[in-house]
């Protein structure tokens, strides 16, 4: 048997354990199948535009506890790629590159789009096999995805050292954290930080529901309240808004008004970047306490990976290199019952794994008194 030669990348957003994942999938090859890895720079780019260097035992080495990922990402997707300043389809680049680096498989490292991304590289007739990153862990299909732990403790700390201040101020300080479409981070961090109210996705508010559970904080004594919100969260108007024009979407059947529900969609989306200042002015004006915000962003995203999405990575990087060398393809490398299982890219690409009204983290943050906003 022909020793396999497989390539590896990273896309979208960076997030920790991407270089566990890295070294998982390349020092199983390497030790237990004797397989040669070729590391892509720069996600789908760089298959398109064959940038790649040989990853080996040295290469590898010392990257288990960095953040980010020594080939580094880009959001560029196969069939949509600016080259020169046009939109160019770069599949028939890709599977040029595949060819002539002779590549038995390619990993893709990602999150929701790169799930697709893959999928649409199988369907092109490429052996392909994707690991679940995301802080967001809202990869259907995976118990967890690798980075959302670490996020987990950075959100829950900032929530832990925003205490102090509100406390010391009688403020509400309203924090926000990442997640558009799923709540599992801010729901995760406003549970474990003790945060007075919780506002996810799934879950449209009520501004006057917030406002009250903070009224009545400030009558039993407490001069101040903790407001985790999801930058993805959304008013019960805004949600009747979004969900009226999915329908219409989803209904209509003409190009044309099809792109421009589409675009009515993204503008409704651009309304809600200022949603949490908004939320925190109207809180003050409501409940009559000094509000600030907090708005941590990318730094929920960096720094060194916790030990969890350390052993979580490699783990799900070894069995891919297991996966290869069993020759199946066209698969995310999911973990499920604290095992790697393999899950077809038809079942999982385009899914998005929100919170269930009925998760038990719903349900104890419930039990423990704080305000979902409903």
């Amino acid at each position: 048997m022909s020793q396999k030669q497989i390539g590896i990348l990273t896309a979208g957003g960076d997030a920790p354990g991407l270089n566990a994942a890295i070294r998982g999938v390349g020092k199983t090859a390497i030790e237990q199948y004797d397989m040669q890895i070729l590391g892509f720079q720069n996600g789908f780019r760089g298959i398109a535009q064959n940038h790649s260097s040989v990853l080996n035992g040295e290469s590898l080495a010392g990257i288990l506890t960095l953040g980010g990922t020594i080939l580094g990402t880009s959001r560029d997707k196969p069939h949509k790629m600016s080259i020169g300043g046009k939109t160019m389809d770069m599949t028939d680049a890709i599977i040029e590159t595949y060819q002539q680096l002779h590549l038995d498989a390619l990993v893709c490292l990602g999150g929701g789009g790169t799930q697709k991304n893959a999928l649409h590289l199988k369907n092109a007739g490429l052996n392909v096999v994707s690991l679940p990153k995301t802080i967001d862990n809202d990869v259907a299909g995976t118990d967890m995805t690798f980075g959302f732990d670490t996020a987990l403790g950075i959100a829950t700390e900032a929530i832990d050292r925003l205490h102090s201040t509100a406390h010391s101020h009688h403020r509400i300080i309203v924090a926000e954290l990442m997640g558009h479409n799923a709540g599992w981070l801010t729901l995760g961090a406003g549970i474990a930080g003790g945060a007075d109210v919780v506002l996810i996705p799934e879950i449209p508010y009520d501004i006057e529901s917030v406002a009250n559970a903070i009224k009545k904080r400030v009558q039993s004594g407490k001069r101040f309240s903790i407001v985790a919100v999801a930058e993805g969260a959304l008013t019960q108007a805004q949600a009747a808004i979004v969900g009226q024009l999915n329908e219409e979407l989803t209904a209509a059947t003409d190009k044309a008004e099809r792109k421009k529900l589409k675009s009515m969609l993204k503008e409704h989306e651009q309304v809600h970047i200022n949603n949490t200042l908004n939320l925190s002015r109207q809180l003050e004006a409501l409940t009559g306490l000094e509000s600030r915000t907090s708005i941590l962003g990318h730094l929920q995203r960096g720094g060194t990976p916790s030990a969890g999405d350390r052993i979580l990575a490699t783990h799900l990087g070894a069995a891919a290199a297991d996966f290869i060398a069993q020759e199946q393809y066209g698969i995310m490398v999911a973990y499920r019952n604290m095992e790697a299982v393999a899950v077809p890219l038809e079942e999982i690409a385009g899914v998005k794994k929100r919170v269930p009204l009925d998760h038990p983290w719903i349900q104890t943050a419930r039990k423990v008194g704080t305000n979902l906003g409903d």
